[in-house]
């Protein structure tokens, strides 16, 4: 048995710059970080006493002959690029949130998936060709309308700036801030879930079609990266600047594509707003799922009182990407 353990993301800065579609022009950047909530995949060969060779168990269970018959696309693309050598396999996945909810959960399935596949064949990647390796698939293989962010976000963790385009492709660069200045923006940060749930690729393929005509909107949230890159390297003093950043980006996103927030949402943040929050944004392609707030310790009561119908959820940044954390492979029949 063998399993990956990768972490789901938040993006800060920057999402709808990381589609090929536009860094490949014009370049891209996002400032993310990874959090302690993950997504597991256990994987081993299937001993040989089944009437079937692919065993599957998500929120389905699938049991099939043939690498093509499996109806999840990312384990069928993954298994067929991995190439097991027509090696019988049983994969499970578990994670710590709800798929479709804007924290990258495809992707760091695909990552962990990848990874573990790998060490099933004895094989080490590194970080930076897992991400390239789950790019490959979510975009080439699958044809999934999704950005580069989350592969790389995910495959590498930590609290990063992450440039696309280039003849280096993707070049991360970990925020080094100190870890007082640090402490205190995890603990200015409120998670909170909607409860519901989208199918990102949607809403993300209704953007990319209207890149084109958004070349300004764009080219300022590229730069509010280096705006906020530049209020973290200032005094801790200044760091509700940061959460009202968050509240500028959010503007410029939810008008990208009437896609993109609702009715709900926008009364949401309003309310959070209203009672002490200084920014927050919707995680992820939009229309549901995780909403993010920069609120200050002392009023952060206020916002989860007034928030209170919201599931609130406790995080915390993490730093190692996605791992290896159990590794025992089985006998060869």
């Amino acid at each position: 048995m063998i399993i990956s353990r990768t972490p789901f993301r938040i993006s800060f800065f920057g999402g709808g710059t990381d589609y090929p579609v536009w860094y490949e022009e014009n370049g891209g950047i996002v400032l993310s970080t990874t959090i302690n909530k993950y997504c597991y995949i256990n994987c081993r060969y299937l001993p040989p006493f089944f009437p079937y060779n692919y065993r599957i168990r998500y929120s389905l269970h699938e049991e099939v002959q043939s690498v093509s018959e499996i109806k999840h696309p990312s384990v069928r693309e993954c298994l067929k690029f991995v190439n097991l050598d027509n090696r019988g396999v049983e994969i499970q996945h578990n994670a710590d949130v709800p798929a479709m909810s804007g924290l990258g959960s495809s992707s760091s399935f695909t990552v962990g998936l990848l990874n573990v596949l790998c060490a099933l064949k004895g094989k080490m990647i590194t970080k930076r060709q897992l991400a390239l390796d789950a790019i490959h698939v979510e975009q080439n293989r699958i044809k999934e309308n999704v950005g580069t962010q989350d592969q790389t976000a995910v495959a590498f963790g930590g609290f990063n700036k992450i440039e696309f385009g280039g003849e280096q492709e993707i070049t991360v660069q970990p925020v080094t801030i100190c870890k007082e200045k640090l402490d205190l923006l995890q603990r200015s940060l409120m998670l909170f879930f909607t409860g519901f749930s989208r199918k990102a690729s949607d809403i993300a393929g209704e953007q990319i079609k209207r890149t084109p005509e958004k070349k300004k909107e764009l080219e300022t949230m590229i730069g509010l990266v280096e705006e906020a890159v530049n209020i973290l390297n200032n005094s801790k003093d200044t760091l509700a600047d940061f959460g009202r950043l968050l509240h500028e980006q959010w503007m410029i996103k939810r008008s990208l594509t009437s896609k993109i927030s609702s009715s709900f949402i926008d009364e949401t943040y309003e309310a959070a707003v209203g009672d002490g929050a200084l920014g927050g944004k919707l995680l992820g392609a939009g229309g549901g799922g995780f909403m993010l707030f920069f609120v200050r310790p002392e009023d952060q009561p206020k916002v989860k009182e007034r928030l209170r119908k919201l599931l609130y959820v406790p995080f915390s940044f993490e730093n190692l990407g996605s791992q290896i954390i159990y590794y025992a492979p089985t006998d060869n029949f």
